[in-house]
């Protein structure tokens, strides 16, 4: 995620094109960050519905080498000059992070655990990539931000512990979920900074393409180990991870925050989680249970409170 993102976001004025008033560019802004967060949210219900006939390996990996190519071709199209230097190392980092760590995390645990339940402990995601962001920037953020991305965090677990079968302890899904969080916010964060020299959609391209040698050898050992045969739905799901999820998103997503106003912006992206959880009982038929429910709302409003209070924090930094 870019250096505008609801974790590492800076205030800066926003800037409307020639003949546009300021309304209308704050409407625009949050209409384009929507459109981004609605294509995000169909991630873990399709995940969900293509391990069912595909393999976890193959859509995690196969998902990111779909991306590459049309990546690829998007940075020579353009005529992108190349990175230089660090800039090479801290694209793996994003690439371990949101190319290869989060979907394939997320891929192994969604072949056990529902979508919605996935849904609630991802929520974690905005204040987690807000505290890697502070630690990364070496930033001091108020009291307030530490005591909601803390509560929030036991929010998730506690979630996590309250579910049938599985009351008093982790489940092994819970943990790879809890690990695609932390590598995600590892790998936003750090693009985040990244972004500010080589661009939000060139950041993620670049990623893409750094990682597509890796990815292409995974698939090559899953294919090896189970020839892919899903339905035309799975086929489906998986095309729709592999051209929206991994790549087209982060383009309304970008292009939105580039707009602004960037902090009210990077809000929308709270309403993902609760989407994802409407999309799994709508596309999967999976029910809404009270703890879902409350869990869900628990964890996305300590997520926005530490958001926002980080967001208040940066302007006198």
């Amino acid at each position: 995620m870019r250096d505008y993102s609801s974790a590492t976001v800076s205030v800066r004025p926003v800037i409307s094109s020639p003949g546009s008033s300021p309304t209308s560019s704050w409407h625009a802004g949050i209409w384009w960050g929507l459109l981004g967060v609605a294509a995000f949210s169909f991630t873990v219900p399709l995940t969900r519905l293509a391990v069912e006939g595909l393999s976890p390996l193959f859509i995690g990996s196969a998902r990111a080498v779909v991306a590459a190519v049309l990546a690829a071709a998007a940075l020579m199209l353009t005529r992108q000059p190349l990175p230089h230097g660090a800039q090479w190392l801290r694209l793996a980092v994003v690439a371990g992070g949101v190319v290869v760590g989060f979907p394939m995390l997320t891929s192994f645990a969604l072949t056990a655990a529902p979508a919605s339940h996935g849904a609630v402990v991802i929520a974690l995601l905005p204040a987690a990539t807000a505290t890697v962001a502070v630690l990364r920037g070496r930033e001091r953020p108020q009291t307030g931000f530490w005591i909601a991305t803390g509560t929030g965090a036991l929010a998730a677990v506690a979630f996590a512990l309250a579910q049938p079968g599985g009351f008093g302890q982790l489940q092994w899904t819970d943990l790879l979920f809890f690990g695609a969080v932390l590598a995600a916010a590892v790998g936003y964060a750090e693009g985040g900074l990244l972004a500010r020299a080589l661009g939000a959609w060139q950041t993620i391209s670049w990623a893409l393409v750094l990682a597509a040698p890796v990815m292409l050898l995974l698939v090559a050992v899953s294919v090896s180990q189970e020839q892919p045969a899903g339905t035309p739905v799975q086929w489906a799901a998986f095309a729709y991870l592999g051209v929206v999820s991994m790549f087209l998103g982060f383009f309304a997503w970008y292009h939105g925050l580039a707009i602004g106003p960037m902090a009210q912006v990077s809000q929308v992206q709270l309403a993902q989680p609760v989407m994802s959880i409407c999309w799994a009982a709508l596309l999967l038929g999976e029910q809404l249970t009270w703890v879902t429910v409350v869990g869900g709302l628990a964890v996305i409003l300590c997520a926005g409170a530490a958001v926002r209070v980080r967001l208040v924090r940066l302007p006198a930094s």
